[in-house]
């Protein structure tokens, strides 16, 4: 990990185009500006984990269907005289 110190209106440039811009620091926190191409998701951690738990539980779920599905497929042409 990167730790870097900033004051209010400095930033930091990832990658050439991700601006990272220190807008505030109060009681309660710091606040940031994140400057970046629109095509890039950018997500607070939790909602990012929030994201990325659900996308796991749908690709279980859809394995879990595939697999029901095939099992249904091969008990018919069992069932099939």
């Amino acid at each position: 990990m990167l730790v870097i110190t900033r004051k209010i209106n400095e930033s930091i440039i990832i990658d050439g185009c991700i601006e990272v811009v220190v807008a505030a620091i109060t009681k309660e926190g710091v606040r940031i500006g994140v400057s970046a191409p629109r095509e890039m998701d950018i997500h607070r951690r939790e909602v990012f984990e929030t994201i990325a738990e659900a996308n796991r539980q749908a690709t279980v779920k859809s394995a879990a269907d595939a697999a029901s599905a095939l099992l249904r497929a091969k008990l018919t042409k069992l069932k099939k005289p």
